[in-house]
């Protein structure tokens, strides 16, 4: 199992940043049970586990606590038990009447107590994002941030009245947050930490992450790499998503150009407004595109103003900026156009032909709307050869801005096709800038 893989990693790691040499049952005895079983609240839950059941009450007084009882049912079940999903987390039911008995086999799989020792604190390692899934990344900095805040969500736990516990992978998704934040203080990790709660079917739990502040942390820390996460759903059924590949220099390519792109401190976009973009995509979805890009990361409402017809659920709606976040959304969506397109020179050029368009409109004699209607279908162009078209009746008026039409004309056709739509949708959103400026 991947879970047995990333502990016995961290524990590589663990033992050479602490000149220790502990094996996965000693690691688990005398640091992981203490932080994350030795109290009622668990950190961590495995279904079906001896820390999920109740232990008996002869064991209790026998051990000393139910904790320590639940901890010696576990050890006595690695050590007895075949491997199964309840000791070894992320494994097969243990027979064919499991509802994950789809992974039960009648072959000889060599499993040792290690390995499933190593499960548990890899299990722990995993990073919850929206849609239920967790995100296993074998990153030793990633790993190691996230052991050291395991503490602090126990000390979390014992501040926090009524806070829901074992919820270990949503708290990690929520300090790799934090570790990403501008103010984070690797001496003080817990300084300035913020965590909202939230109400969960009448509980008080902590928020699960949104995927793509993630992987825009990511990008920010590994900026010049591709990670490889492995992504998964443990619950009555076992759902894998598989290996996915995090081509983060892509994603950076979005802070990138936020400093060329943005020169007025009061134009500018915030690294968090970047962070917390919507996307169009959930993380099943992104993942099922083969690899997490910028692609992965389309804003969550761009389609309703991209040409009708020039993409799939595209809308053709004019763009309206009516208050803050429409001019924030209008940044958000003009940054990742101009990312995907990877060619800066074109928001110059979608800006000409949106302000040429604007005053071609103004030369219409007085009670006409040749002009306007002209140039809304430009604007409205669902194909290159439409658009074209268009253009070419705007031309045979005998526009002020003529070489400017004639330049996107040429830049068009040599244009690949998917990325037309994308670069019309930049035309439309600079005309109605453009319009909000003059109005």
């Amino acid at each position: 199992m991947y879970t047995s893989y990333i502990g016995k990693k961290f524990l590589k790691l663990y033992n050479e940043r602490t000149k220790g040499c502990l094996s996965a049952k000693d690691f688990f005895d005398k640091v992981f049970f203490k932080l994350f079983f030795d109290d009622e609240k668990h950190l961590l839950h495995v279904g079906n586990s001896p820390f999920f059941q109740k232990p008996k009450e002869e064991d209790v007084k026998k051990h000393g606590s139910k904790s320590l009882a639940q901890y010696n049912n576990l050890k006595t079940a690695i050590e007895n038990d075949i491997p199964n999903m309840s000791i070894f987390v992320g494994s097969q039911a243990k027979d064919v009447g499991g509802t994950t008995s789809g992974q039960v086999t009648e072959m000889t799989v060599k499993t040792d107590q290690e390995e499933m020792y190593a499960s548990w604190f890899g299990e722990a390692l995993g990073i919850g994002v929206s849609g239920g899934y967790v995100i296993l990344i074998d990153e030793p900095e990633v790993l190691w941030t996230l052991f050291k805040g395991w503490k602090y969500y126990r000390r979390y736990l014992a501040q926090t009245p009524n806070v829901k516990d074992k919820q270990i992978e949503t708290w990690n998704g929520q300090w790799l947050w934090h570790w990403g934040r501008p103010y984070y203080d690797s001496e003080h990790p817990d300084d300035n930490l913020q965590i909202e709660t939230s109400e969960v079917q009448g509980n008080v739990a902590i928020p699960t992450q949104q995927w793509s502040k993630v992987v825009f942390v990511l990008s920010k820390k590994f900026p010049n790499k591709t990670i490889i996460a492995y992504s998964y759903n443990l619950s009555q059924t076992n759902t894998t998503l598989g290996f996915i590949n995090l081509y983060l220099p892509e994603v950076h390519r979005i802070f990138d150009l936020r400093e060329k792109l943005f020169f007025e401190e009061n134009d500018t976009l915030t690294e968090e407004e970047i962070e917390t973009l919507s996307t169009f995509y959930t993380f099943k979805e992104a993942c099922k595109l083969g690899t997490i890009g910028l692609k992965a990361i389309e804003p969550a409402k761009l389609r309703e103003y991209m040409p009708k017809g020039s993409f799939v659920y595209s809308q053709g709606k004019e763009y309206k900026f009516s208050n803050e976040e429409s001019f924030i959304n209008y940044k958000l969506f003009k940054i990742w156009i101009i990312a995907m397109l990877n060619k800066t020179e074109l928001l110059k050029l979608a800006t000409g032909v949106a302000c040429a368009l604007f005053e071609f409109e103004k030369t219409e004699e007085r009670g006409k709307t040749v002009f306007s209607t002209l140039s809304r279908e430009v604007r409205e162009a669902g194909n290159i050869k439409i658009f074209i078209d268009k253009l070419t009746e705007v031309l045979s008026n005998k526009p002020t801005n003529i070489d400017v039409f004639k330049e996107v004309v040429e830049k068009v056709l040599k244009m690949p096709s998917d990325s037309f739509p994308l670069f019309a949708t930049l035309i439309r959103f600079e005309y109605a800038y453009q319009k909000s400026k003059n109005n």
